[in-house]
């Protein structure tokens, strides 16, 4: 079984900039988004209880990061944050969770080796041509030339967000953070 990957000490923490404030509420554009099953996933179809936690970037072994990237405030920390929904996904499900998607603006095939490498039990979602991004002005930052979704997660009821957790710190604690909320709010 993977485990999770420790996060480096000092780490910058992300502030609140506002960049997430409009989304509560707000209904899923009708954006096709693929997933790594190779299903195409329509982001306003969504019924249930999803959860849609929103990433910069995977790393790839063997493979640098970006240059600063410890250093932009909750840019590190994807792969704990994917394996934290995986180590959680079964208490997600419990709790009535229909789906649970990742979404980064990564291809598929990219997300594809991160999702087989990390034995993610979900799909996770490319949005590399910004549709949805753009569609809900989701907050985002560029490094090394790559436009870059901060971090985030979405709870959402149907195609509704009804949550939204932004800034995410640590990351790592994200998906625990989602169940406390969701026994919290009887979802």
């Amino acid at each position: 079984m993977v485990t999770s990957f420790d996060l480096p000490g000092g780490l910058p923490a992300p502030e609140d900039d506002g960049g997430a404030a409009h989304l509560t509420g707000v209904t899923m554009s009708p954006v096709q988004l693929v997933a790594t099953s190779g299903e195409v996933v329509d982001a306003s179809a969504l019924t249930g209880c999803t959860v849609l936690y929103i990433y910069p970037m995977t790393g790839k072994p063997g493979v640098a990061l970006p240059d600063g990237w410890d250093e932009i405030p909750g840019a590190r920390g994807c792969t704990p944050q994917s394996c934290s929904f995986r180590d959680h996904f079964a208490e997600l499900k419990q709790l009535g969770v229909s789906q649970v998607y990742g979404l980064s603006t990564q291809d598929t095939d990219y997300q594809l080796e991160a999702k087989e490498r990390l034995h993610l039990p979900f799909d996770l979602l490319s949005d590399a041509e910004f549709k949805l991004g753009d569609a809900l002005r989701l907050p985002d930052f560029v490094a090394d030339g790559m436009r870059l979704y901060k971090r985030m997660a979405l709870i959402l009821d149907g195609a509704r967000i009804r949550h939204v957790f932004y800034p995410v710190f640590p990351p790592d604690r994200n998906a625990g953070d989602v169940v406390a909320w969701l026994k919290e709010n009887n979802v």
